[in-house]
């Protein structure tokens, strides 16, 4: 297979090194200046991806383009018209993610509960809005560059939404806008699963993520810390919340990967938002479960030809490592580059298959941290239980060592201790060991209601 991706940040770094070690030609590109450090010495990259399409067209069914960001679907959506076969998105998905309002009320109009969403374009009305309504609310950006910026509202008359407002003046000057979401207690937990144009590829996954820099959930928003993923006991969720957005998708032609974040609680199931990409570090973290490889999962959503992949039983789970200036950019803080990534001992084949490279380069044959942001990579253990798959994970991160390298202790204690139990108990899970998947009819009425 030739494989061309496509992307600012080199997100995929992971896939696209297991797709070098299978033996398929992989090239790519890397927009963002300060990320081309990126897989250097490692794999094969280009500066002008459009000049590399004849390479991937010269290849027939064996020529995948791979994007990795949001608001590229326009252009994903042009290139399969012109006979490229692209996995990644679309115009469609681009939507879901970055028009928070937009996907609330189409998620409303399948029948899901959602939480009351006001969208702003400017801070005057937002700030007015405030001071009328008086609430605790989750503030989201509509651009995917202010995603750092999100905030989860801690006050019960907003003071501390309000406060934030005013602080952001400058980094509002943004047609995209921004929403005021009501705040809703419960346990987060999102579903996800393979789109191939036509349908989700069975089955779907469920994840539980931690977003806070520190333990305890503290501190900033952080793109991911850690997240646990299975695949196992997914159908009944999945068919209630994902499974509903199948139609559009199909009518829109999406191809890649599609996860909808929800809070569930005693009321029902509340959608949050869509990820419409192959996310980092979930991508990553799902890989140790997935039998199927990654260019045959690849070749099936550009073919079309399979209803299924092949996956473990049990849990991963996936903690990221990082260094400064993580979680902030190296546009924000000087940090040195270069630094030297160790193992304790040799690596087995198993431990490689658990560590997952994203800002990584080769220098002189020694392994060194590269790129924006300090994500230097994800390490995952996996198990039949929750508990045997961190306690790998964790065994496997303390024969890693990196100068300066931080990660959170506690990736999926509090889902042990008490939240998945929670999950289990309100119905959301199917059998202990399911059969073979059969989605029933999207009017059929799920077994737990998703309305209050």
């Amino acid at each position: 297979m030739r494989i061309l991706g496509i992307g600012d940040y080199c997100d995929l770094a992971a896939l696209y090194l297991e797709l070098s070690e299978e033996e398929h030609d992989v090239k790519v590109y890397i927009a963002s200046p300060l990320c081309r450090s990126i897989l250097s010495g490692m794999i094969a990259k280009t500066d002008d991806w459009r000049s590399e399409l004849q390479w991937v067209k010269d290849a027939g069914g064996d020529g995948i383009i791979l994007f990795e960001n949001v608001a590229c679907g326009g252009l994903q959506d042009d290139l399969r018209r012109d006979g490229f076969n692209v996995v990644g998105g679309s115009a469609f998905g681009d939507r879901l993610e970055i028009d928070r309002d937009y996907a609330q009320r189409l998620l409303a109009e399948l029948g899901l509960a959602t939480a009351a969403t006001r969208r702003f374009s400017s801070r005057p009305d937002s700030l007015r809005f405030l001071r009328e309504h008086p609430g605790r609310y989750v503030l989201k950006f509509n651009s995917p560059d202010m995603a750092h910026r999100n905030y989860v509202g801690q006050l019960d008359d907003g003071r501390d939404i309000f406060a934030l407002l005013q602080n952001l003046r400058r980094d509002l000057e943004d047609d995209a806008g921004f929403i005021l979401m009501d705040f809703i207690e419960g346990v987060e937990m999102g579903v996800g699963a393979y789109f191939d144009g036509e349908k989700f590829l069975e089955p779907a996954c469920l994840d539980w993520e931690h977003k806070r820099f520190f333990p305890g959930d503290l501190g900033e928003l952080t793109g991911e810390m850690g997240t646990v993923a299975t695949f196992d006991r997914s159908a009944t969720f999945f068919d209630v919340t994902l499974a509903r957005i199948e139609p559009l998708l199909r009518r829109h032609r999406h191809c890649g990967y599609v996860n909808l974040n929800t809070i569930v609680n005693e009321r029902g199931i509340w959608p949050l938002e869509f990820t419409c990409r192959f996310g980092y570090p979930g991508f990553a973290i799902l890989s140790p479960l997935q039998r199927t490889s990654w260019s045959r999962l690849l070749q099936a959503m550009a073919r079309r030809d399979k209803d299924r992949l092949r996956v473990e039983e049990g849990f991963s789970v996936g903690v990221v490592l990082t260094v400064p200036p993580f979680p902030y950019s190296r546009r924000q803080a000087e940090e040195p580059l270069g630094m030297p990534i160790f193992f304790e001992g040799a690596l087995s084949r198993r431990d490689r298959k658990n560590l997952h490279y994203c800002e990584v380069a080769l220098d002189d044959g020694q392994l060194v941290t590269a790129g924006a942001y300090g994500w230097t990579m994800v390490a995952t253990g996996c198990g039949r239980t929750i508990q045997r798959a961190r306690r790998n994970a964790y065994r496997l991160i303390e024969r890693v060592r990196i100068p300066n390298m931080r990660y959170r202790r506690d990736i999926g204690a509090r889902l042990i201790a008490a939240d998945y139990g929670k999950v289990n108990a309100l119905g959301l899970l199917g059998e202990e060991i399911e059969r073979p998947l059969r989605r029933p009819p999207l009017h059929t009425t799920p077994l737990h209601p998703t309305r209050i």
